[in-house]
Order: structure tokens, then sequence, then C-alpha cells
């Protein structure tokens, strides 16, 4: 039905909505063709705009739909919307007719009107979904086939996005609170009712989530009838479970088994280049940081990450072609920037990671006034990101090499993120993907100053601010102009990087490891998606 919210200017940034395919069962020839995926890392919720996380949005975007999708290389392309375009600040989207939510209701306009009003509205978000709606000042329903979106200035990423934003039914997701349905509603199944290729069945806390066909999908019928992800977090178990048969597909296989794996015949593994960066954050927020003693033991004084010098010293002991070599296997890129060379953005300059100097490193740590170096914990998830903990470790090491004498706080990803959520870590490491590929997305989320209300700096826990950076990356978001807009964030990348605002570790590349009669293309975005799996001919 027509209407019309008013949002003000909310948070605008793209993230990391993605899709990566998963695995495929043909277990046996005429069985039901169900699908065992076997996942690193368990969702923390159902709620598709409560946490902007990967595995979160990895499943929400099979029950759910976004009016823009884009493919395995992050190009966009129509999913709910046919079209749409830009007039000025006026973007109109022209939704897909007859298509049905997966309780057989019809989707319209209200219904995107209800999804974009819920957004800032879903309480106690850990990366809000205002990201996605930056800049956005009205948002109307003209007929029950359009959608009118007014920014505040020209905003050329709007449409990539919508990427983020998986359209809820306004029917089944209506509730007394403020957002509709509560997110513990959703998690229990109750108004997760969307127009993806499957629809939700039960979720089992660490133990299964499952999806089966949705009847009423307006695409092309998925491969499977009904699809299992069971969480495993430890890698050799995943294997473990695809060797017997127990799993079809397993994400992120240990990288010291990917040889063997290669070398066993009812097996194949996928291999895919993704955008995501490994790095370490900061905490420049004040004088006082947890987690960080003097050498001696006791209280460091002045918060020693506030002077550059320390932070390029860290930055300096870090053999990023070594780790990359050992700890990661040769599975992933050496960074020196937030997003690989030539995604949109990132700057010509920052290709090539610096080369260690532990010997300039120590001297920094003296002019800075820490001859002796100082004592550091580093928080890291273990089973988030591919070898995470390892990584830690060997980031421990070589900080430990120059006189910062450092021990990791390895958790699972769910106590990880409360913690760094709840900024109990003056270091840690962690992982960010873009699913527009552009390096706006990734600075207005990472670094720019946090502005709650605007949707700015939703991921920035180090708490980075650095006014020259923010005004250009503010500049950029409203270039119309490609070349202008690129020319101009990869100015601000430069700017963030000689400022080591965060480290830079390196880009993760993606593995899956699934049987034979699985076929499974890999994305940029690394999101493993059922529905662009299919059985192998």
């Amino acid at each position: 039905m027509p209407g019309s919210i008013s949002l003000g200017p909310v948070g605008r940034s793209l993230l990391v909505a993605g899709v990566i395919a998963a695995g495929v069962s043909l277990s046996t020839a005429a069985a039901a063709r169900d699908l065992v995926v076997a996942l690193k890392t368990e969702p923390t919720s159902m709620d598709p705009q409560y946490h902007a996380l990967t595995p979160n949005i990895q499943l929400s975007q099979t029950l759910f739909e976004p009016l823009v999708c884009v493919d395995a290389d992050l190009k966009p392309e129509p999913c709910l919307a046919e079209s749409w375009k830009a007039d000025g600040k006026v973007w109109t989207f022209k939704l897909r007719p007859n298509v049905k939510f997966s309780d057989g209701s019809p989707m319209t306009s209200a219904d995107v009107l209800f999804t974009m009003d819920r957004v800032p509205k879903v309480p106690n978000s850990p990366s809000s979904f205002k990201v996605y709606l930056q800049k956005v000042e009205k948002i109307e329903a003209p007929d029950p086939l359009t959608v009118r979106i007014t920014t505040t200035e020209p905003y050329p990423l709007l449409a990539i996005n919508m990427v983020g934003l998986p359209i809820m039914s306004a029917k089944a997701a209506a509730g007394a609170a403020p957002e509709g349905k509560t997110t513990t509603e959703l998690n229990a199944g109750n108004g997760l009712v969307g127009t993806g290729p499957y629809k939700f069945v039960s979720w089992k806390r660490g133990s299964e989530v499952i999806f089966e066909r949705n009847p009423h999908y307006w695409g092309k019928a998925p491969a499977w009838d009904k699809v299992i992800y069971r969480p495993i977090s430890n890698p050799a178990a995943r294997v473990a479970a695809l060797l017997a048969g127990d799993v079809d597909l397993a994400e992120d296989p240990p990288t010291d088994d990917l040889e063997r794996l290669r070398k066993e015949p009812k097996l194949t593994v996928e291999t895919k280049a993704s955008n995501r960066i490994i790095y370490v954050a900061l905490d420049q927020n004040g004088d006082t940081t947890p987690g960080i003693t003097a050498t001696a033991g006791g209280p460091i004084g002045k918060n020693p990450l506030l002077d550059k010098r320390v932070r390029e010293a860290l930055s300096l002991a870090v053999d990023r072609s070594a780790l990359v070599s050992r700890t990661m296997g040769g599975v992933a890129s050496p960074a020196a920037q937030l997003l690989p060379y030539p995604m949109f953005g990132a700057s010509k300059n920052l290709v090539t990671a610096a080369k260690p100097d532990p010997e300039k490193a120590k001297a920094l740590l003296k002019e800075a006034g820490y001859p002796d170096g100082f004592t550091l914990v580093l928080g890291t998830p273990n089973g988030r990101y591919i070898n995470d903990s390892k990584v830690a470790q060997t980031l421990a090491a070589m900080w430990t090499r120059i006189g910062v004498k450092t021990s990791i706080d390895a958790n699972a990803p769910a106590v990880f993120f409360k913690n760094r959520d709840t900024y109990t870590y003056s270091a840690y490491l962690a992982g960010w993907g873009t699913a527009t590929g552009e390096m706006s997305n990734t600075l207005i989320a990472l670094l720019v100053t946090p502005d709650k209300d605007k949707g700015l700096g939703t991921t920035n826990r180090a708490r980075y601010s650095n006014p020259g950076m923010d005004k250009l990356v503010a500049e950029a978001s409203s270039q119309m102009d490609d070349a202008a807009r690129a020319a101009t964030l990869a100015k601000a990348s430069e700017l963030a990087m000689a400022d080591y605002a965060m480290l830079p570790i390196h880009f993760e590349h993606s593995v899956w490891a699934m049987k034979k009669n699985v076929s499974f293309k890999g994305r940029a975005d690394q999101q493993t998606m059922v529905q662009y799996a299919v059985p192998a001919k």
C-alpha cells in the first residue's frame, strides 16, 4: 500500500552483504536431495537486521532477498527490484511483480518501507544496519511496485547499499515492540518470512539450523529439498565430518590439509581470492586502555597506542610475507591497505606491503619513551577467520621480539565479538569484507569517527578519529563521477595508512572442501549461500 517514511540522515556504508556458495550432497541417487553444510561459525542471530556479520548474512539472504544482489565478483544485478535509476537526489526502484513471501502473501513496496523503517529501531545491534541507509532522507511507496528514495545530497552508492537490506514481510514481522518482531522472537522463527529460495524450519543453538525449499519462490527452484547447517568450529573436525560422509561441504578446512584434500578422489577443493582484510585494531580513545601494562608490571601511564610511532613500530615488526607463507599456508595475500588494489578506491601507491624492520621498530619505541617496551594482550576470535588464533600467535611472537611482550586472549567468536563491542581489548585481530568492492564502505565502517545516529564508524571499536580522513570520505560519498570518487577514496586510504590508523595484515583466500557430486564456485565476498550450490554434472 502506498505510503512514506522519513528517516533523516541515517547510516550509509555497505557492507558486507554478499553471497558465496555452499556445497551440495547427492548422497544417494534417489533419496531426498538434502544438503549438509559444516559451518565454521554459528550465526549469532536469525534477525536479518541485528548483526552485520558474515555468518548471519549468508543465512539471512537465503531466507530473504534484497532489492539489489551482487554476483560472485560483486557486480550488482537485479533482485527484488527489476530496475533502478537516479535523478539527482531521487532514486526510483521498480519492484519485480508477482513475488510472494514463503507464506504465500504478495511482496509489495509496503514491505520495503517496513524493512527500512525497522533498521534504526533494532536495539543493541553490534554492527548496525543503519550503515546502509546513510544519507537517506525519505522513502516513499507511490504504488505497490515502486519505491522512491530521496537522499540528502546526490549519493552514488544508494543502489549498491541496498544489497545489505534483505526485505522482510511487514505482515509477518509486525509486533508490539517499536521494531515489530523482536530479535528474540525472530531467533525462535517467529516472523522469519522472506522471499528467498528457502524458508526457515528450526534452529537448535550449537547443533543445527534447518531450512527447506520455499514453494512460493519466484525464481528458479533451488537444488535441495532441505539444507542442514551444522556449526563445527574446529577445522580438523569439519574435515573429519566431510571425510566420514556426515557433511557434504565444509567451510575453511585447515590450510595444512589442503594438499592432502586436493588428492582425495572423493573430494573437490574450491579456492577464491576475497576482499576480506584481516587487520589489527589499536585502541586510540583515551589516555587509559585495558590490557597494557609496563614491562616491569603495574600501570603503563598514558596509552602508548595514542603515539603514531608506537603504532608504526608494531606494523614494522610484522613480516607479512612470512606470515602468509607459513601461518596461512599461502592462502592469503599480504596487505598494505584495507582493500586490495585495483578494487574501487584502493590506492595504487599501497599495493605492496612494507618490509619488516625490527630494528627501526625498536628505535621508534625508544623514541616514543618505551625503550623497554611494554606488555600487551591481543584479543582474537578462535574459529571466525582462517587460522585466526594462529595468526594472532604469530603476531604476538613478532611483537615480543621488539620488546612489546604480547600474549593473546582467544575466544569463541560470540564471546570475542561481545568483548570487542564492550571495548575489552586495547588491541584485537578481526576481519572485514565488503560486498561492494568499494573502499568507502570499509572506511566508513572501520575508521570514520563514530556517530551512532548517522551510522558512521559502526565497527570502529578502536574509536580512531581523523577529521582529515573523515572529510575526504564524506566528499567521496557525494561524487557521482566514478574517477573522481576513486581518487578521493585513494587519498583517504593513504592518509589513514600513513597514520597507522589500524594495521592491515593480509587478505584471505577462501577455501571450501566438498564431495565430488557437489558443484560450488566461490565468491569474492566469502559467503556460503546454498542457493548457488548445484549437483555436479
